[in-house]
């Protein structure tokens, strides 16, 4: 509240009656005897374009984080798998040399790095979204120059072109799958999505669309050989608002009911899971952050529909494989300040406000929602809160990374919750969250308990008065008495690494105090000390104040014949 005040001091008078003016007072009502279905953890996947950060100690630490959120299994999606090179990482680039050639230009087959990849997924206990991709250099059409060199150079280099053959592009990807099955299991690997490529629409795929659908036959051919009761799907195209992108997505689905199999020569192709991408959109105004989370949306809506378009495929399981902010996870918010939310409160309350939109456009169009993938990862050996999109930095979890904990917090069956100061699909979908914050709820309830996810997000990172959320919870079983609340808040002054980091000066070689109080920062935090409510009539009620970006989770816990569920004192 105090960095609050400094922050309405220094604004001009103008501005100043406006956002007092703004302050809301929202009632929430939450019904616990109302079920709306599971709640599935379609947010617990992750992803990166850098393979070799997989395995970094700092990857690592955070996989095992992720790890620990069972039975919330994480996946973990990464580009570069079959990328030529020695495992040197650098931002949007990585190899494996799974594939060479001899001298006499015979295939050569090396899993050492992938395998350090899939070993860390299974020490960490995370699920694999295998991409099948990018091209090795001896089987790239344009082999030469090879390398990625961005921000200083090409991006889309010979490993974005089509193979020389696609037989031996088909026994490169059969000779992975058989070899996964022999390391990991089969029951394992017949858990695994395997996509084929990333965002084959754009310059990722320096080919032709009919050359990527025979890429797609020849690769899901390929695994179903090796393991017939494999998940195989794509294409990951790009966000379907765009004409082009909407049109490839439909091109793609279409020969995958009816068009030849470039593989096999028979009408259609295998199909397990669809994949598109969805980005919002970042800038400046005023000098301040301005999100578009219609923009996002918009991307998400437009999938859901072409799937739902075609009566065979729209109960097949839909992956956003990769659903984000922004397009460019490492455009540092140091370069490029119109990505400066990424390391405050306002990612966090972004993603709670993502999850709700996504859960409600897939209930719209009854779509098969599996999950969606943010796209962010951490980036050793990069300066301390460099501004990437990531969930940490040096081992330091940023906000954003709380918004998951709080997520794997919920439990398995969603309830009736309504907030008055919640925008309708079509008002974000119209306006995004401008013409006023969007504070909105979710609720589910398991057992002895029940979560409260309450979120106040605006598209402008501008400061305003908190709002005041009256909170009425009803259908309490009947036996209930009292019940134990937990308030865990994420803001400017609870569970935010980056703050206190500025308050330290902002170090680059944080002491090893500092860096501890950091981590500390970094953790989830409480709101207050968990406190007992009274029951009555079934129903209890509870009042406190959000601060603009600010995302709550309240914990309710009772006793009951069944036992006891003790609080959580993460």
């Amino acid at each position: 509240m105090l960095k609050f005040k400094r922050v309405l001091a220094a604004l001009p008078l103008c501005f100043l009656s406006a956002i007092l003016s703004a302050q809301q007072t929202v009632q929430v009502h939450v019904s616990l005897d109302k079920a709306e279905g599971s709640m599935k953890p379609v947010w617990a996947n992750v992803g990166h374009d850098e393979p070799n950060y997989t395995y970094s100690p700092e990857g690592r630490e955070l996989l095992e984080q992720l790890g620990k959120f069972r039975p919330n299994a994480f996946h973990d999606r990464t580009h570069n798998l079959l990328t030529t090179g020695d495992g040197t990482p650098a931002l949007k680039w990585g190899s494996t040399n799974a594939y060479t050639e001899d001298a006499s230009g015979h295939p050569v087959y090396s899993w050492k790095i992938v395998d350090r990849i899939f070993d860390t997924y299974v020490a960490t206990q995370i699920t694999p979204y295998v991409e099948i991709g990018f091209m090795p250099k001896a089987l790239s059409t344009h082999p030469e120059p090879y390398r990625a060199a961005w921000p200083k150079g090409p991006l889309f280099t010979g490993w974005s072109y089509p193979p020389q053959d696609y037989s031996q592009w088909s026994e490169l990807v059969y000779r992975w799958v058989r070899h996964s099955m022999k390391r990991y299991g089969r029951g394992n690997v017949e858990r695994w999505d395997w996509e084929v490529w990333n965002e084959p629409d754009i310059a990722y795929w320096h080919g032709t669309e009919a050359q990527y659908e025979e890429l797609y036959d020849h690769s899901a051919s390929a695994v179903k050989r090796a393991l017939p009761d494999a998940l195989v799907g794509g294409p990951a195209s790009t966000g379907p608002a765009s004409p082009n992108a909407a049109k490839f997505l439909r091109d793609f689905l279409s020969h995958c009911v009816n068009g030849k199999n470039y593989a096999t020569g028979k009408t259609g192709s295998p199909l397990d899971f669809i994949s598109f991408h969805a980005k919002g959109r970042t800038q400046l105004v005023g000098g301040q952050v301005q999100m578009n989370i219609r923009r996002n949306l918009e991307d998400i809506a437009q999938g859901f529909a072409i799937v739902a378009s075609y009566p065979g495929l729209r109960d097949l399981p839909i992956v956003i494989s990769e659903s984000d902010p922004d397009p460019c996870a490492a455009c540092a918010a140091s370069l490029h300040p119109e990505n400066s939310y990424r390391n405050t409160p306002q990612y966090a309350s972004y993603e709670a406000e993502l999850l709700s939109g996504t859960l409600a456009l897939a209930a719209r169009d009854h779509v098969n929602l599996q999950g969606y993938v943010t796209w962010a990862f951490t980036f050793p050996g990069h300066p301390y809160f460099y501004g990437y999109r990531s969930l940490a930095t040096h081992g330091i979890d940023k906000p954003v990374f709380n918004a998951f904990r709080m997520f794997g917090m919920m439990q398995d069956i969603r309830v009736q919750a309504t907030s008055s100061g919640q925008l309708s699909l079509d008002e974000l979908l119209k306006d995004s969250a401008r013409t006023r914050p969007d504070i909105g709820v979710i609720a589910t309830r398991g057992g002895n308990s029940a979560s409260i996810l309450v979120w106040n997000y605006d598209d402008n990172a501008v400061a305003a008065r908190p709002a005041t959320i009256h909170v009425e919870v009803s259908g309490l079983p009947p036996n209930v008495r009292r019940v134990l609340t937990t308030q865990y808040r994420i803001d400017d002054e609870h569970s935010d690494s980056f703050t206190v980091w500025k308050a330290m000066g902002s170090p680059q070689h944080p002491t090893p105090e500092q860096v501890e109080k950091l981590k500390s920062a970094g953790r989830l935090q409480r709101l207050s000390s968990p406190e007992w409510l009274q029951v009555k009539a079934e129903r209890m009620r509870l009042s406190y104040t959000l601060p603009r970006q600010g995302v709550s989770l309240i914990r309710l816990q009772w006793r009951s014949k069944e036992g006891f569920s003790t609080p959580d004192h993460k």
